[in-house]
C-alpha cells in the first residue's frame, strides 16, 4: 500500500471523512447513553467530579435506609409506651377501687382481734358499721367468751344485727358481718379495752383481695409488654441504646438513650398478700403508679422529639441526595436536542465528504483519459 500515492485533495477529503466518522460515532454514543461524558477521556474533570457526587449520593442513600430503620425502632418503643401507659392507668384505677372498697356496700368483712397473751383492762370497744358506731362495755380481765357475749348482746349487733362475735378457740375474737351488704371497722377504744396495738384489729375485704390480684396481674402485663417492644433486636424500653448516623463520615449522629420500663424499672412492685387490706399501702401504691405514669409520659415526649429529629433528617437526606444526583448529571448528561442536531449535521457532512471524494476520483480519472 506504500506504493499508492494519493493526491493532496483526496488525502484531505479522507482525513475529513475520518474525523466526521469519529464525531458521528461519539454523537451516536451520547444519544444512546444520554451522556456527553462517558469516560475520563471525554472530559476528566467533569467525569471524576460526577463520580464523586454520585458516590456520595449512594452513601447517603444507604444511610437513609438505616435512618428509616431507626424510625421504626422508635415507633415500636412509642407503641410500647402507649401500651404501658394504658396498663398503668388500669392499675391506678384498680388501686383507687380498692381504696374505696371499705365503703363498698357489696363486700362482706371479717375482723380479727388477737387476745392471746394480753392483759385486759376495763373500757369500751367501739364498733362502727354502716355509718353507726356501737359502744360495747368490757369489764376488767374479761374472757373471750364474755367479750363475745357482750358484743352479741349489744342492740344492733349480735346474730340478728350487723355483726356477730365468735372466736377460733385460740384467743382470736372474730367479728363477722351478717350481711354481704354490710361492712364494718373496729376502732377507737379497743386499745384501752384490750391494751393492744392498733394493728391488732384487722379486716379482710374480699373485694380488696380480688383487686389486689388484678393489680399484680397488670404489673406482670407491664413487664411483658415492655419486653415485647423491640424492633430488629433493639428494645429502647429494655435499656438498649440506639445511635443513628446522619452522614457518611459518622460525624453527624443522634444517640437515643433507652430506658428500663418494666414494673421494677418504673419503681413498682407486686403487693404482698393482704397488702391491699390496709389503706396506707393502697395510697403508697397509688403514689408510685402516678410517679410511673409521669415518667412514661416524659419519656414519650423525649422519644417524640427524637422521632421529629429523625424525620427532619430523613427529609434533608432525601433532598441532599437529589441535589447530588442532579449535580452529577449536569456534568455529564447530554443535551438530546443538541446531540440530535449534531447527528444530523455530521451525517450530512459525511455524505458531502463522500460526494467530494467521488468527485476527486472522477477528476483523477479524467486526467488518465488524456493518456489513453
Amino acid at each position: 500500500m506504500s506504493d499508492i500515492t494519493l493526491s493532496a485533495g483526496v488525502r484531505q477529503i479522507l482525513l475529513s471523512l475520518q474525523t466526521t466518522s469519529a464525531d458521528l460515532t461519539t454523537t451516536q454514543e451520547d444519544l444512546a447513553t444520554g451522556k456527553k461524558v462517558n469516560t475520563a477521556f471525554d472530559n476528566p474533570t467533569s467525569y471524576f467530579t460526577s463520580q464523586s457526587l454520585t458516590n456520595r449520593a449512594n452513601d447517603l442513600s444507604a444511610l437513609l435506609d438505616q435512618i428509616g430503620q431507626a424510625q421504626q425502632t422508635l415507633d415500636a418503643a412509642n407503641n410500647g409506651l402507649t401500651g404501658v401507659t394504658s396498663l398503668l392507668e388500669q392499675a391506678l384505677s384498680t388501686a383507687q377501687q380498692a381504696q374505696q372498697a371499705s365503703n363498698d356496700t357489696a363486700g362482706a368483712t371479717t375482723g380479727t382481734v388477737n387476745l392471746t397473751g394480753n392483759t385486759l383492762a376495763a373500757g369500751n370497744l367501739l364498733i362502727a358499721t354502716g355509718g353507726t358506731t356501737y359502744t360495747v362495755a368490757i369489764t376488767s380481765s374479761a374472757t373471750v367468751s364474755a367479750i363475745e357475749a357482750a358484743i352479741n348482746g349489744t342492740a344492733g349487733l349480735g346474730s340478728s344485727g350487723a355483726v356477730t362475735a365468735s372466736d377460733d378457740g385460740s384467743g382470736h375474737l372474730i367479728l363477722t358481718a351478717n350481711s354481704p351488704t354490710t361492712t364494718f371497722t373496729a376502732s377507737g377504744a379497743e386499745q384501752s379495752a384490750f391494751g393492744l396495738s392498733g394493728s391488732a384489729v384487722s379486716g379482710t375485704s374480699t373485694t380488696r383481695t380480688t383487686l389486689q390480684t388484678n393489680y399484680n396481674s397488670l404489673l406482670k402485663q407491664v413487664d411483658q409488654l415492655a419486653g415485647d417492644s423491640s424492633y430488629n433486636g433493639v428494645n429502647l424500653l429494655n435499656g438498649n441504646n440506639l445511635t443513628v448516623n446522619f452522614n457518611e463520615t459518622g460525624t453527624s449522629s443522634l444517640t437515643i438513650t433507652g430506658v428500663t420500663f418494666d414494673s421494677a424499672g418504673l419503681g413498682l412492685s407486686a403487693i404482698a398478700a393482704g397488702g391491699f387490706q390496709t389503706g396506707s399501702n393502697i395510697t403508697a401504691a397509688e403514689t408510685s403508679i402516678n410517679t410511673a405514669i409521669s415518667s412514661v409520659r416524659a419519656q414519650t415526649e423525649t422519644f417524640g422529639t427524637n422521632s421529629s429529629t429523625i424525620s427532619t433528617r430523613q427529609t434533608f437526606e432525601t433532598n441532599m441526595i437529589n441535589t447530588l444526583q442532579t449535580g452529577s448529571s449536569n456534568l455529564v448528561i447530554a443535551d438530546q436536542n443538541q446531540e440530535s442536531a449534531n447527528l444530523l449535521t455530521e451525517q450530512t457532512q459525511q455524505q458531502l465528504e463522500i460526494s467530494a471524494l467521488s468527485i476527486a476520483n472522477e477528476a483523477n480519472q479524467s486526467v488518465l483519459k488524456l493518456f489513453g
